[in-house]
C-alpha cells in the first residue's frame, strides 16, 4: 500500500509540474477524474495499461512515475 501513495503522489506532482488539472490529465489518458483522484491519493490499485496511459498523457517513461523521480 505504501507503494501506491508514493506513485500516487508522484503522479500528481508531475500533473502540478505539467500545469495540468485531475480533469485534463483523465481526460489524456482516457479515465474517469475520480478515478485518477484515487490513484493520486493512493487508495486504488491499477494495471499496467494505466500506468502506461499515465506516463504517455504526462511525457514521462512509466518507469520515472514508479521510481518517484521527477
Amino acid at each position: 500500500m505504501q507503494d501506491l501513495k508514493k506513485i500516487g503522489k508522484t503522479v500528481a506532482e508531475m500533473r502540478r509540474l505539467k500545469g495540468l488539472s485531475q480533469e485534463d490529465l483523465a481526460g489524456l489518458a482516457e479515465m474517469d477524474r475520480s478515478f485518477l483522484s484515487e490513484i493520486e491519493n493512493g487508495h486504488k490499485n491499477f494495471s499496467i495499461q494505466v500506468l502506461f496511459r499515465l506516463a504517455e498523457a504526462l511525457g514521462v517513461p512509466p518507469e520515472k512515475i514508479i521510481s518517484g523521480r521527477k
